[in-house]
């Protein structure tokens, strides 16, 4: 079981022509499916001038929740080979949008195709590539004179702390690699018993 995944830290731009067609393209860093309306809806209104405003999006560490979309382009000319592009590079929670300017000359599917790849691919290199931890978040309730057990802990373990709370019932939420997440559970119950 892997528990990192790829994705792009901010924003980045590209940019593809051929035959006087102009391929403006954006690539987000989005967790969830609202970012990434809220964004199409933007890029819809400020480009509300362009032929085609096609995108393609992967969310999620597992990388299992995507979609493409063509925007009137032939069919899987547009969305699939962006997605393509975020395939290739094995990011997850990011968007690409990819602009078009048509320019008179009918590119043809598989021009189409090369065009949209080039420009996501530009897109994606002007990007940082960041790799993060898929992260379980533990919550631990304890009597206060354990404090410094569950302190020591969290020292060894290095978890995140997400929040605390100390009062006759204190209550702590950790953040950690998945991978590490029933280890530290087991060494969390155990202080319990002792």
């Amino acid at each position: 079981m892997t528990d990192e995944y790829k994705t792009i830290a901010g924003t980045g731009e590209g940019y593809y022509t051929e035959k006087r067609s102009k391929f403006l393209a954006f690539a987000h860093h989005v967790e969830a499916v609202d970012e990434v309306k809220t964004l199409l809806d933007g890029y819809r209104k400020k480009y509300y001038d362009a032929r085609h405003v096609c995108y393609a999006y992967m969310l999620g560490p597992e990388r299992k929740h995507f979609r493409a979309n063509d925007d009137g382009e032939p069919s899987s000319t547009a969305g699939k080979p962006i997605l393509g592009q975020i395939n290739a590079a094995e990011l997850t929670n990011i968007l690409i949008v990819v602009v078009r300017y048509y320019g008179g000359v009918n590119l043809g599917t598989s021009g189409l195709i090369v065009a949209y790849r080039e420009a996501a691919a530009d897109a994606i290199a002007h990007c940082a590539i960041d790799t993060r931890q898929v992260e379980e978040v533990i919550s631990y309730q304890f009597a206060y004179p354990m404090m410094n057990d569950v302190m020591r802990v969290v020292k060894e373990m290095s978890p995140r702390i997400v929040s605390q709370t100390y009062d006759n019932t204190c209550e702590i939420k950790l953040a950690i690699r998945k991978s590490e997440a029933d280890q530290l559970r087991q060494r969390l119950a155990k202080l319990s018993f002792e």
